[in-house]
């Protein structure tokens, strides 16, 4: 038996005799005890009665005590319960790159051609074929087989020097695929019924940067590609926010429920979405300055709080046509923008929930 099971015993053993607990142990000890309620918490209070027929004390086990009644917790302050929705759209295209980025690259691709093998002409071209003069012609123009590295030459004497200087634009991405379209132009032709030649036009790639995001229209999804971005709307207060609604409690609604019962009342039915889990990813607590009292249940309300479930929009667009609750004005922001939008308290809540891109 270990020494603290030794102690635990020779407690309850002077417990169950009051003289010898007073003999044996000091009086600071005592009121230690005491205080802790050792002997109080091994049990609840129980009161104890009179048997009439007999004049003695019944033991507990047949006495009854009657439960204390509880405050109504309709009378005590509460908070609103909401469901907020944090609606995101994904970044679209991937983010552009640093300057170092550019350089390093740039370097990888000419490094990879210094150390590949020669290409073998006369194993595709025979000689003095059409193909094989315009190989020749193509090579002494750019002085190497691939189209994205500029004027380099991997088997010259200087192809030690595949270093770019300062402020060259060899490696900017613009300039790589307006080479690559040039060199494709340069090649493909077409033959016209009236025997004229005429050069095929290679379409370009799509620009990095929308029409939205040059007329500033945060109220498109085709904005800000390399971010991502939320849904805010715009109460009739004038306060913008996240989309939330009340929950209906007496209905045992999750949050889940309430969140896509208030996209739907909120932003209309036009957006495909899908819910990130079943569990919030965020709260936000509202105090009001003095606790309101609802007209219909006399409850005292001391503000709200509101949990943020996550979601994604893979479709539609949000409409505002048919809201219910009284929503005026909706955009899709990056982070940085959020901030700028909402009150300091509601963005200290709601800015470690948003991903930086």
């Amino acid at each position: 038996m270990s020494a603290g099971t030794q102690g635990i015993r020779r407690v309850a053993t002077l417990l169950t005799s009051r003289s010898t607990f007073d003999n044996a142990i000091c009086r600071s000890c005592q009121e230690t005890l005491n205080r802790r309620g050792y002997a109080s918490a091994a049990a609840a209070p129980v009161s104890s009665s009179i048997d009439p027929s007999s004049n003695t004390p019944l033991p507990p086990s047949l006495t009854t005590s009657t439960p204390s009644i509880s405050t109504s917790s309709a009378s005590q302050p509460v908070y609103t319960i909401k469901a907020g929705l944090v609606l995101s759209r994904a970044p679209q295209i991937t983010r552009d790159l640093t300057p170092f980025e550019k350089s390093f690259y740039f370097y990888q691709r000419r490094l990879n051609e210094r150390l590949a093998l020669p290409f073998t002409r006369y194993f595709y071209f025979k000689r003095g074929t059409p193909e094989d003069v315009e190989w020749k012609r193509r090579y002494k123009e750019r002085q190497t087989p691939a189209r994205d590295i500029g004027q380099y030459n991997a088997y010259s004497k200087d192809a030690w020097n595949d270093e770019l200087l300062v402020g060259a634009i060899e490696s900017e991405p613009e300039h790589q695929v307006e080479a690559l379209v040039k060199d494709a132009e340069g090649y493909i032709v077409n033959e016209s019924e009236d025997g004229d030649v005429k050069k095929e036009t290679i379409p370009r790639p799509l620009l990095r940067v929308t029409e939205a995001d040059q007329k500033n229209d945060q109220t498109s999804l085709d904005r800000l590609l390399q971010r991502t971005i939320y849904l805010l709307v715009k109460s009739k207060d004038g306060y913008w926010s996240f989309p939330s609604t009340v929950v209906d409690q007496a209905a045992k609604e999750s949050l889940r429920m309430a969140v896509e019962r208030g996209a739907f009342q909120t932003a209309g039915p036009n957006m495909n979405m899908w819910m990130v889990g079943y569990h919030p990813a965020g709260h936000y607590v509202y105090n009001n300055r003095k606790p309101k009292q609802t007209p219909e249940t006399g409850v005292q309300l001391l503000g709200e709080k509101t949990f943020f479930m996550k979601g994604r929009i893979l479709a539609g667009q949000a409409d505002l046509a048919a809201n219910t609750q009284g929503i005026t004005e909706f955009k899709w922001l990056a982070k940085e923008e959020i901030q700028q939008h909402v009150n300091a308290q509601y963005w200290s809540a709601v800015k470690n929930m948003l991903a930086e891109r």
